[in-house]
C-alpha cells in the first residue's frame, strides 16, 4: 500500500535540522522524506504498513515536534492558528530586548575605560550572565541535540563561541588576575560572549517573523472567497456561512458579490470577473448552463447557480493544495555556513583540545594549556560568520526596497544566478489589467467622412451600467471632455449588452454578434474594420443607433509603457522570455507581439500554468515566474524563481520569492541584477569570514595569540564583513549588466 503523509515540524533552527531528519526517516523501510526547513514542513511517501502515528513517533524522539496539518479547503485551514508561531516570535523578540538591554552596558564598560570603575569586571558578570545562559540557552540546546547525533551545525559555533568567552572570563575573575583590576580589561570578554549572543537573536528572530508571515498565503488563498452564501430551497431564500454549503444545493448570487464555490447557472446570465482566479482580463459572459468558479465576482445580472463542488474539491482549494505541493517539494533550503560547519566545528574541538594536550604536555601548565585552547575557541567564534548574511541580506533588502524590490531571505538568492527562463503572466504584469479604450471608430458616410456620434451616444447609455468595459468606455469620453446626455427606457441584458433612448434615438451597445441578431444592418467596411480590431487582440464593443450600426469602440488591457523595455533587459541577461496567461490566443499573441517575446502559451487554467513551468524545469531550464494574481500562486510556488508584482494579490507575493513593489515589470531584471549582487556580497563575506579562521587558528594554537588579541582579529573580521556588506547602499542596476 502506497501512501503520501504530509506533516507539520517545529524546532527546527537550520538546515542540518531538517537533513538529520529527513534521513532518519529515509532509514525507514518504504518511507521516501523531503523535509523542508523554510516551510516547516515535510512531505513523506510511505511504501507499506507505517502510520503517520509512527512516523511522527520517530521525528519526535529526535526531540522535535511533528502534527498532521489540517486538510486543505477546510474551514480549519482557511483559518490556519498561527498562534503557536506568534507565541514562538514573541519569545525571540522578548529574548532579544532583554539581551540587548543587558549587553549594552557591558560591552560600554569593556571597551571604555572611562567607564571602568572599581570592581567594574563583577557588575558586568552579573549584566552577562543572564545574556549567555538564558539569552543562548535556544543555541546551547540545539547545540547538544546535535552531539546526541554526532552532528555538528552552526548553532554549535554560536554555543561553543559564546561558552568559551564565557568561562575564560569566569577563569581570569576566580582563578586568575582579572579581579584586581591591572590587566582586567584585556582578560575579560564578556563584551564577546554577551554582543554575539545579541547578533543571533536578532537573526533568529527576524527569521522566525518572516517565517510566520510565509503561511500566509495559504490563509489569503483560502479566504478570498465568499463567506455568506444565499441559499434557495422550496422557495425560500436564507443566508449561511459558506462553508456550510452542501453539493446540489441552490444559491443566489447578486450584481457585485463573489460566487460562493463552483458550480453550474440554472438561472440568469451576467458577466463574470475571473482575472483573480483565471488571469481572463476580460469579463465573462455566462449563461444558464456555463460553469462558474468559486471566489469570482459577478459583475452582471442576478444569477441562479447549482453547487457542484464544494471545500476541498474546489477550484481554489485545489490551487491552495498546489501552493502547498510546491513548496513542500522544494530542495531542503542549506545554508553555506551550515555546510561548512558540519566539516568546520568537528575541525575547530580537535585543533582546540590537541592545542591543550600539547602545551600541557611541553609546559605543564594547565593555566598555559588552557589560554592556548580557549584562545582557539574564541578566535573560531562565528561572529563574523553569523554577520556575513544578515548583514549584507540587510543592506541589500534596505537597498532593494529603495529600488522596489523585496527579497524573501538569503536562501532565494542562489537561484537567481542560474535562472534561464523567465515566464510572464501577461494580465496585470505584462498589461495594466484595466480595461482601456484603444480607439474608436465611426463609420464612413456617403461622403466618406467618420461618424463623430459614435463616442457620445455609446458613452450616454454605457454610463449606466456596472460592466467593466462599460466603466472603461464612460471613463474615456469624461477624460476625453464628451460630454454625457440623459438617457430614457436604460436595459442591461446580461450577456449582450445594454441599450436605451438617447434624445429620441435608441442607442444600443455591446457584443456584434447581439446586434446582428437583432437584424441591424452593418456596412460591410465597417465590419472588416472590426474583425480587423479583433485580430489584433481588442475586444470590439459595437454601437447602433436606430437599427443601424454607426461604429464601435476597440477596447483592450493596455500594455504597461515599460514592458517592452522590461522584456529587452531579461534578454539583455541572456534569459528567455516566454507570456502565459488565461486569457485568449489572439489577445496573448497581440501584446507578445507588442513587446518583443516571441514564444507564448495561452488559454490556460491555473494548474496548467504549473504544468508549463514543470515542462520547462524537464527540460533542464531554471524557471523564473513573474506574476500578480491567485490564479500564479501555485506557479509562483513551483517555479525556482517566484517574482509577484507588488500591485497584484497578497496571495501572490506570499508565494513569491521576491516581491517587485513598485508594480513595474522593468523591477523584474533589477530584482535578478540586485539578488546576483547581494548572493556575491553574501559569498565574498564567508569566504572572508572562513579564511580570517583558517588563518588566525594555527597561530592561536601555537601560542601566539591570547584571548585578547583573538577577540581583536574576530572583532576586525566583523568590522571588514560589514563595511563589505555596507557597499551595497550605493548598488544601482545598470541596463543590460549581468
Amino acid at each position: 500500500m502506497s501512501t503520501s503523509v504530509n506533516l507539520d515540524i517545529e524546532g527546527m533552527t537550520c538546515a542540518s535540522c531538517a537533513t538529520r531528519i529527513e534521513k532518519k526517516l529515509n532509514r525507514l523501510d518504504g518511507v521516501s522524506a523531503t523535509v523542508n526547513f523554510a516551510t516547516e514542513t515535510a512531505h513523506v511517501d510511505v511504501n507499506g504498513e507505517m502510520t503517520p502515528a509512527e512516523l511522527i513517533t520517530v521525528v519526535e524522539n529526535l526531540g522535535y515536534r511533528a502534527e498532521l496539518p489540517a486538510p486543505i479547503g477546510s474551514a480549519s485551514a482557511s483559518e490556519v492558528d498561527d498562534r503557536a508561531l506568534e507565541a514562538d516570535e514573541d519569545q525571540w523578540r522578548q529574548r532579544l530586548v532583554v539581551c540587548s538591554i543587558l549587553a549594552t552596558p557591558v560591552l560600554l564598560m569593556s571597551m571604555i575605560p572611562a567607564l571602568q570603575f572599581t570592581n567594574w569586571q563583577w557588575l558586568a558578570l552579573t549584566l552577562a550572565s543572564p545574556v549567555v545562559v538564558w539569552g543562548a540557552w535556544p543555541f546551547h540546546r540545539a547545540a547538544w541535540l546535535g552531539l546526541r547525533h554526532l552532528t555538528t551545525t552552526m548553532d554549535t559555533l554560536i554555543s561553543m563561541g559564546v561558552g568559551a568567552a564565557y568561562l575564560w572570563s569566569l577563569y581570569a575573575l576566580f582563578f586568575g588576575d582579572a579581579a584586581s583590576g591591572s590587566m582586567g580589561a584585556d582578560d575579560v570578554y564578556l563584551e564577546v560572549a554577551s554582543v554575539v549572543t545579541v547578533f543571533v537573536v536578532a537573526g533568529r528572530y527576524f527569521e522566525r517573523r518572516a517565517r510566520r508571515r510565509s503561511g500566509q498565503a495559504l490563509r489569503d488563498l483560502l479566504t478570498i472567497g465568499a463567506k455568506e452564501v444565499s441559499v434557495v430551497s422550496n422557495g425560500v431564500e436564507r443566508r449561511i456561512p459558506v462553508d456550510q454549503l452542501q453539493a446540489e444545493q441552490q444559491f443566489v448570487v447578486r450584481p457585485g458579490e463573489r460566487i460562493a464555490t463552483d458550480g453550474v447557472i440554472i438561472e440568469g446570465s451576467s458577466a463574470v470577473d475571473a482575472s483573480m482566479v483565471t488571469g481572463e482580463s476580460v469579463p465573462v459572459e455566462v449563461t444558464t448552463g456555463d460553469e462558474v468558479i468559486g471566489a469570482t465576482v459577478n459583475v452582471g445580472g442576478p444569477l441562479v447557480v447549482l453547487a457542484t463542488r464544494v471545500g476541498a474539491e474546489t477550484q481554489l482549494a485545489q490551487m491552495a493544495a498546489l501552493v502547498t505541493a510546491a513548496q513542500a517539494g522544494k530542495a531542503p533550503v542549506q545554508r553555506l555556513a551550515d555546510r561548512v560547519s558540519t566539516v568546520f566545528v568537528p575541525f575547530v574541538l580537535v585543533v582546540s583540545a590537541a592545542a591543550w594536550v600539547t602545551w600541557f604536555a611541553l609546559s605543564e601548565s594547565a593555566s598555559d594549556a588552557f589560554t592556548a585552547a580557549v584562545a582557539v575557541l574564541i578566535v573560531a567564534c562565528p561572529c563574523a560568520l553569523g554577520l556575513a548574511t544578515p548583514t549584507a541580506l540587510l543592506v541589500g533588502t534596505g537597498r532593494g526596497a529603495q529600488l522596489g524590490i523585496l527579497i524573501r531571505g538569503p536562501e532565494v538568492l542562489e537561484n537567481t544566478r542560474r535562472v534561464d527562463t523567465v515566464v510572464l503572466d501577461k494580465t496585470g504584469t505584462v498589461t495594466t489589467g484595466r480595461m482601456t479604450v484603444y480607439d474608436v471608430v465611426g463609420s464612413r458616410g456617403e461622403d466618406g467622412a467618420r461618424d463623430t456620434e459614435v463616442l457620445r451616444l455609446a458613452a450616454s447609455v454605457e454610463y449606466l451600467s456596472e460592466h467593466p468595459v462599460a466603466q472603461a468606455v464612460a471613463l474615456y469620453a469624461a477624460a476625453t471632455g464628451v460630454a454625457i446626455a440623459p438617457v430614457t427606457e436604460f436595459k442591461s441584458l446580461g450577456g449582450h449588452g445594454v441599450e436605451g433612448t438617447v434624445e429620441g434615438r435608441h442607442v444600443a451597445v455591446g457584443r456584434l454578434g447581439w446586434l446582428t441578431e437583432l437584424s441591424m444592418s452593418l456596412p460591410p467596411a465597417l465590419g472588416e474594420e472590426i474583425e480587423l480590431a479583433e485580430r489584433g487582440g481588442s475586444t470590439a464593443v459595437a454601437v447602433a443607433v436606430d437599427g443601424h450600426i454607426r461604429g464601435f469602440i476597440a477596447v483592450r488591457d493596455a500594455i504597461k509603457a515599460t514592458s517592452a523595455d522590461a522584456v529587452a533587459q531579461l534578454k539583455a541577461l541572456g534569459l528567455a522570455p516566454l507570456l502565459v496567461t488565461g486569457d485568449n490566443a489572439t489577445s496573448a499573441h497581440a501584446v507578445a507581439a507588442e513587446v518583443g517575446i516571441d514564444e507564448v502559451v495561452a488559454g490556460v487554467l491555473p494548474q496548467e500554468k504549473v504544468a508549463v513551468v514543470r515542462r520547462l524545469q524537464s527540460q533542464g531550464r531554471v524557471v523564473a515566474m513573474v506574476g500578480d494574481g491567485v490564479n500564479d500562486a501555485p506557479a509562483l510556488a513551483t517555479a525556482d524563481l517566484g517574482l509577484a508584482m507588488g500591485t497584484g494579490t497578497d496571495v501572490a507575493m506570499e508565494a513569491s520569492d521576491l516581491t517587485l513593489v513598485r508594480g513595474d515589470l522593468t523591477a523584474a531584471p533589477d530584482a535578478i541584477k540586485l539578488s546576483r549582487r547581494v548572493l556575491s556580497t553574501i559569498k565574498g563575506n564567508l569566504f572572508w569570514a572562513f579564511a580570517y579562521n583558517v588563518a588566525a587558528i594555527p597561530i592561536a594554537a601555537a601560542g601566539l595569540l591570547n584571548p585578547m588579541v583573538a577577540g581583536l582579529a574576530m572583532a576586525s573580521s566583523s568590522l571588514f564583513v560589514m563595511a563589505n556588506s555596507l557597499r551595497l547602499r550605493t548598488y544601482q542596476p545598470q541596463v543590460g549588466g549581468r
